[in-house]
């Protein structure tokens, strides 16, 4: 079960603390110079809220405050998706999912299921896009995979796996991958994420 995760919202639409991030989103999407930041209980929120974003975020935050791996480059749009998949195995157990990169919030998950990363990888790229689309964020997705950016832009799913009984299901999920992707039309940029200069990705199983 997710932990759950508070959103203070100091300046956007209507400034408070909200407890979904797509509540989160409706109050800052598109509000120039919208400040907020997740917290993982109430009563961090509520004293976060009376406080100065400055204390939180931004070049003035004390950086106790801030975990290492926490810190983004300055290069890196904070209000972005990162997607990643792992994989025990190759073919082995397969998941992936979708992580907000700034508040490091999980947004979706999918799997276990038999398959490969590169699969995986695709998956998560599209339904980041088909997510992004659907609530109408103005957001830019990374991947650290060349292979999937580069399937996605063929809209194909170009895997050497075998097709068995135990496949059979992940390659329903692919054939539905494919057909959003030439169904759809989106304007949603999709980033390399640069691994060797700013780390791993958001979205990262930290399995390595």
């Amino acid at each position: 079960m997710a932990k759950e995760k508070y959103y203070v919202v100091w300046e956007g639409v209507t400034p408070g603390i909200y407890r979904s991030w797509t509540d989160c989103q409706l109050q800052t999407k598109g509000y120039e110079g919208a400040k907020y930041k997740s917290f993982d209980s109430r009563e961090e929120a509520e004293r976060a809220f009376v406080s100065s974003p400055y204390a939180y975020i931004g070049k003035n935050a004390p950086k106790a405050k801030t975990k290492t791996s926490d810190v983004l480059p300055p290069e890196v749009i904070e209000n972005s998706l990162a997607v990643d998949a792992a994989c025990s195995g190759n073919p082995g157990q397969m998941e992936y999912r979708g992580v907000h990169v700034l508040s490091r919030q999980q947004v979706f998950h999918f799997g276990p299921m038999l398959g490969t990363n590169n699969i995986g990888e695709f998956l998560a790229l599209v339904h980041g896009l088909a997510l992004v689309k659907q609530k109408g964020f103005d957001m830019p997705i990374y991947s650290d995979s060349k292979i999937a950016m580069k399937w996605v832009k063929e809209k194909k799913c170009k895997t050497k796996l075998e097709r068995t009984a135990k496949t059979e299901e992940l390659f329903k999920v692919i054939e539905r991958a494919e057909k959003w992707l030439r169904e759809n039309r989106y304007s949603t940029r999709i980033i390399k994420w640069e691994t060797k200069e700013w780390g791993e990705i958001p979205a990262d199983f930290g399995r390595k």
